[in-house]
């Protein structure tokens, strides 16, 4: 039962996060919230609180990288839960070029409803390789 409504709620977070609203996730997330993405791209680091973790999810929907649950499991008691969600992201270029397509898994703690703490885990090369694809998109024009 958790996990069916686990998956609604957190589909609907991502279909917002797909079209660029992060409020529903913020919603979710508890004041002092704890994301951690392990790795050494720009998206890595550890991230306490709302405050922080605001920039990387505007960021995260401003470049249009595109987040789907594909299994989600909630278990224990609410005031103590733990969620995992195994999914996809990827993001296509303007042109529709698949330019960035990978799986992750998230690993939570929730605590009456609202999101302590999470963890990212996925194809760290994967999302370097996204931020040299982003850095020659973004590069600012040579006066001639």
């Amino acid at each position: 039962m958790f996990s069916w409504l686990g998956k609604q709620l957190l589909s609907y977070n991502m279909r917002r996060l797909n079209a660029g609203d992060i409020e529903p996730t913020l919603r979710l997330d508890a004041e002092d919230v704890t994301l951690r993405f392990p790795g050494r791209s720009s998206w890595s680091g550890e991230f306490h609180g709302k405050r922080e973790l605001r920039p990387w999810l505007e960021r995260f929907v401003r470049i249009g990288v595109q987040i789907f649950p594909d299994e989600v499991v909630v278990k224990g008691f609410p005031w103590n839960q733990t969620v995992c969600i195994r999914g996809h992201d990827y993001l296509r270029s303007p042109e529709g070029e698949l330019v960035y397509d990978n799986r992750y898994v998230i690993w939570g703690h929730i605590v009456w409803g609202r999101l302590k703490d999470y963890e990212v885990y996925e194809d760290t090369e994967k999302s370097v390789a996204l931020d040299r694809w982003l850095a020659d998109r973004e590069q600012p024009a040579r006066a001639a």
